[in-house]
C-alpha cells in the first residue's frame, strides 16, 4: 500500500493509521533483509518510526503478528508476480504459461532473498504461521500450476515404471483446488514444482557456491524447458 492507494474516503485519522501500518511493514521488510527473521524486533521498528515502544503495539500486537504480516505480504507479492507472468502467455498455451510462471517465481526470489527465505527457508524459532491467514496466499502459486496442468491433462505423459510407482491418493489436493485431473498430471505438477522450488532455493541459499560452475539462469531454463518438453506439452509457438 502506498499513499496513493489509501482510499480517499477514509477519515484523516484512518489515513494516518494506514500510513503508519504501511511504514511498519516497509521497515519490517528492511529489518528482515538486514537482521534476519529471528532478530525482528518491534522495539527496533518503533525506534525507526520515532515512536515509544508501547505505541507501535497499537498497530502490531506482537513480533509474531509482524512476521505474519510479512509472510502474507511476501506470498501475495510473489503470487501476483507469477500470475501476471502466467497471464501474458496465450490462453491455450499451457507450456508457455508454466514456463513463464516458473521464471517469474525464480526472478522474484533472486531479487528478494530475505523474503523468499521467510517463506521457503528454515522455520523461525518460536514462530508458527497461522494457517487461517497464510494458507490462501501461500497456495496461490501451486494452485495456479495445478489448475494449468489440469487444463492440459489430455496432453500430459508422465509414466514411470508401474512396479516402482506406489498408488497415491491425490483427492485432498484436487479437492482443495477444485480440479479433476489424472495422476499423471498431478505427478507432472509436483515434478515441476519440486524443480522450481529446489533450484531456486539452491541458488538463493548459496548452495551452488560463491562461484557457481555454470550460469544459474541458464541451468534453470534448461531444467524447466527439459521437463516441460518431456511431459508432452505442446511446444511454445
Amino acid at each position: 500500500m502506498t499513499d496513493s492507494s489509501i482510499p480517499d474516503q477514509l477519515t484523516p485519522r484512518a489515513q494516518a493509521r494506514a500510513r503508519t501500518q504501511q511504514r511498519i511493514l516497509e521497515l519490517g521488510r528492511e529489518h528482515l533483509a538486514t537482521y534476519g527473521a529471528a532478530a525482528l524486533s518491534l522495539r527496533a521498528i518503533a525506534r525507526d518510526l520515532d515512536l515509544v515502544s508501547s505505541a507501535v503495539y497499537r498497530y502490531v500486537a506482537s513480533r509474531d503478528d509482524l512476521l505474519t504480516l510479512l509472510v502474507v505480504d511476501a506470498y501475495t507479492e510473489l503470487a501476483d508476480r507469477v500470475l501476471a507472468a502466467h497471464a501474458t502467455a496465450p490462453a491455450d498455451d499451457s507450456r508457455e504459461q508454466l514456463r513463464l510462471s516458473c521464471h517469474a517465481f525464480r526472478d522474484w526470489a533472486v531479487a528478494e532473498p530475505a523474503r523468499y527465505a521467510l517463506l521457503y527457508g528454515s522455520p523461525v524459532p518460536g514462530y508458527q504461521a497461522p494457517a487461517e491467514q497464510t494458507t490462501e496466499p501461500g497456495t496461490r502459486v501451486v494452485g495456479l500450476l495445478v489448475r494449468t496442468f489440469a487444463a492440459a491433462d489430455e496432453h500430459i505423459v508422465f509414466a514411470p515404471p508401474e512396479d516402482a510407482t506406489p498408488v497415491l491418493d491425490f483427492d485432498s489436493v484436487t479437492s482443495e483446488f477444485d480440479v479433476q485431473m489424472s495422476d499423471d498430471a498431478m505427478h507432472a505438477a509436483l515434478a515441476l514444482w519440486a524443480i522450481t522450488v529446489g533450484l531456486t532455493s539452491l541458488e538463493v541459499f548459496g548452495q551452488f557456491g560463491a562461484e557457481p560452475p555454470v550460469d544459474l539462469s541458464v541451468l534453470f531454463t534448461v531444467q524447466i524447458d527439459g521437463l516441460l518438453g518431456r511431459l508432452g506439452l505442446p511446444a511454445p509457438r
